[in-house]
């Protein structure tokens, strides 16, 4: 059986190809995880957790054109499966729940309601 819970990075990396739509590329991906986190991460980490996500079946690619910015290269686009789409759905829900049962936060303004 597949395995379909998602680690930190995997959720993180899954939203910013939901964000990026059809310019989610794993370079672009990689800065934009940097510019939304301000952490550091290797291309590396990112090609691998991609591809992982893939196996999952979160994940789906396919080769875009290639551009002249890249020495003619193509850029290996990523979009999100329904089955991605669900379980980030299910990941986010799990985690409002959480934050709507600590103490601090019950009952208060600040509830999620998302």
């Amino acid at each position: 059986m597949k395995e379909t819970r998602l680690g930190d990075f995997e959720e993180t990396l899954l939203l910013l190809v939901g964000i990026l739509d059809k310019e989610a590329y794993a370079f672009k991906i990689a800065e934009e995880f940097e510019s939304q986190t301000s952490r550091a991460v290797s291309i590396g980490a990112v090609h691998s957790t991609l591809n992982r996500l893939m196996e999952k079946g979160f994940l789906e690619s396919e080769m875009g054109e290639s551009t002249a910015e890249r020495g003619g290269r193509r850029k290996r686009i990523y979009t999100i499966t329904a089955s991605g789409q669900r379980t980030l759905q299910e990941a986010r829900d799990f985690k409002v729940s959480l934050w709507n049962q600590f103490p601090a936060f019950a009952g208060s303004k600040l509830n999620f309601n998302i």
